[in-house]
């Protein structure tokens, strides 16, 4: 049990080492599948990157952030207007330009239906995440509701439902 400290740590080196070098996203192609289906409270419409979800370096970006932009779809049976749709696709390329995925931040989609929209990213750390999505909240404080979640999933086995059958 002394040595159980130390082995792990030299473990955990040794796998992270492993993965330190990759860059993912940069030679790839990527290839983008639409899903469409129906929640409890209506429509969904998502656009993942399948390209990524299908990688075999997962590992290399052990971090998932989600993030969770609310707006008011109730006239529009929980989908967005066409302004309200323009506010979140400059809201999502906010966060594309100050997490790039030569950085170790991989968009891997996103989701939208019953007043949200939730976009993924496979993160290589969570502090500059962290930092980007707090900056986020303040700046659209009060007009535009925006939450996050950042947790480990060095498989991304929470997007496994998107992945073929």
């Amino acid at each position: 049990m002394k040595k159980l400290k130390s082995y792990l740590e030299w473990r955990e080196k040794e796998f992270v080492e492993k993965y330190e070098g990759i860059r993912i996203a940069d030679n790839m192609i990527d290839s983008y599948t639409a899903f469409e289906f129906e929640g409890q409270q209506g429509p969904f419409v998502a656009v993942i990157n399948q390209s990524l979800l299908q990688c075999d370096a997962k590992p290399s970006h052990p971090w998932m952030l989600t993030i969770a932009i609310n707006y008011d779809g109730k006239n529009t049976n929980g989908l967005p207007d066409k302004p309200t749709y323009k506010q979140l696709d400059l809201i999502e390329n906010e966060i594309t330009e100050q997490l790039p995925d030569h950085n170790g931040y991989l968009n891997l989609g996103r989701e939208t239906g019953e007043n949200t929209r939730e976009i993924y990213f496979a993160c290589k750390d969570f502090r500059k995440p962290s930092k980007v999505l707090y900056q986020l909240q303040q700046k659209y404080n009060g007009t535009i509701k925006i939450d996050y979640n950042i947790y480990k999933d060095k498989y991304w086995s929470s997007l496994d439902r998107y992945l073929p059958q």
